[in-house]
């Protein structure tokens, strides 16, 4: 499944989902600020796993729009 692509100024949000050990998914948000000399990434984790992939991504879209919404430029 490909990844979903958010930017909110500076910033952008790729949201993916992984699959684990035990045949769920968890969706994962990795956060890039585009304008450091040396950029940053952070990772976000969605708390929960589930059944399926598509599941999965939808939970890590919802973090990344929440991540996003609590930026302030």
């Amino acid at each position: 499944m490909d990844d979903v692509t958010y930017t909110k100024g500076i910033y952008t949000a790729t949201a993916t989902a992984r699959p684990l050990d035990d045949g769920r998914f968890q969706g994962v948000v990795s956060l890039a600020r585009d304008d450091a000399e040396e950029p940053e990434t952070t990772v976000y984790e969605v708390e929960t796993t589930s059944a399926s992939e598509l599941e999965a991504l939808d939970e890590a879209k919802a973090l990344a729009h929440r991540i996003l919404g609590e930026i302030e430029l």
